[in-house]
């Protein structure tokens, strides 16, 4: 069987959009069997979508802990032989960096990226065979869906589409309707203030919704107890793994939250989603590209307030029917 191989080893809410390429590949070229090469923490997520063949994991935070061991260089020269196992159609690079030049020139086959006036960091093109122009200022999963075309020579047509199968169970699913409120992320200035949080929080519980409040931190799990408290049908669920996140976004009501990998991996399941953009360009990093069931609130430099969230939500939840 000929094969595809994707290169993009991470960020989450990155890797969440490159998989709308595993659908338009399948539509097009269903013979294709299609791999990826991701960091080991998003391999479950990749997985989780029955297009993929096989994962070949990339542990390249491990080995920069420990560069000249001799159990690193084992593992380099494993993922190699990983990588090489066979010659693929067509290699597409979707990382936009070095980091994924260099993982797409060990793989065996014709190297497809972006030039460079559309790639990151343009040096990455020097490892690739042939070179595809594509907008800056598109959507990535709009990037990512036309690099792949172009390399497999088909056209795009249709929204965008995720075939992405959770768990069936999940720790600390509430029984009753629930929202998801994702307030972490590492990046403060993405950060939505506590007290607006807290506020909504409250607003879900007097609407008869349980809210549930994942984490990923301790400064993120300590965030997520300070909104739960006083709240009631505040859940904060232990650590959860990245199926399990995806489990309970999968069965929630609803979802809030910034611009932050599980509120794009809500959008993806078809969750109905509302995500605060204020740091960054909800043109460019947006959930709407996922459906009707998803909002952008918000722009660069201007922070959504509470009433506008309420409101988006509530425009949001009308609009969906009730099963």
């Amino acid at each position: 069987m000929s094969a595809v191989l994707v290169v993009r080893p991470s960020s989450l809410g990155d890797i969440v959009y490159a998989l709308a390429v595993a659908a338009d590949i399948r539509r097009h070229h269903p013979h294709l069997a299609i791999d990826w090469v991701a960091e080991r923490g998003f391999v479950p997520l990749i997985e989780m979508c029955p297009e993929i063949r096989r994962v070949v994991p990339f542990a390249l935070r491990r080995w920069r802990r420990s560069p000249l061991s001799r159990e690193t260089w084992r593992n380099v020269g494993a993922f190699r032989r990983d990588l090489r196992v066979e010659r693929y159609q067509a290699i597409l690079d979707l990382q936009e960096q070095v980091k994924g030049a260099l993982i797409a020139r060990v793989a065996r086959g014709r190297r497809h990226g972006f030039d460079r006036k559309s790639v990151r960091e343009p040096i990455a093109t020097l490892a690739h065979d042939v070179h595809h122009r594509v907008a800056r200022d598109l959507h990535f999963v709009d990037r990512c869906r036309r690099l792949a075309a172009a390399a497999l020579g088909y056209a795009v047509d249709g929204p965008p589409r995720w075939h992405i199968v959770p768990p069936a169970t999940a720790p600390m699913v509430p029984q009753r309707r629930y929202a998801v409120l994702l307030h972490g992320t590492s990046r403060t200035e993405k950060l939505w203030p506590p007290d607006r949080w807290r506020a909504l929080a409250s607003h879900f519980a007097h609407a008869g919704y349980d809210v549930v409040l994942p984490w990923g931190a301790a400064v993120e799990e300590e965030r997520s107890r300070l909104i739960a408290e006083g709240v009631d049908g505040a859940i904060v669920p232990p650590w959860l793994s990245l199926p399990e996140a995806a489990a309970i976004l999968a069965r929630a009501d609803v979802a809030v939250g910034i611009d932050t990998g599980f509120t794009h991996l809500a959008a993806a399941l078809g969750t109905p989603t509302v995500a605060l953009f204020f740091a960054t360009d909800p043109a460019v990093h947006g959930v709407a590209c996922t459906g009707t069931h998803a909002r952008d609130l918000g722009r660069e430099g201007d922070v959504p307030s509470l009433d506008a969230v309420i409101a988006s939500i509530g425009g949001l939840i009308r609009r969906i029917p009730q099963c």
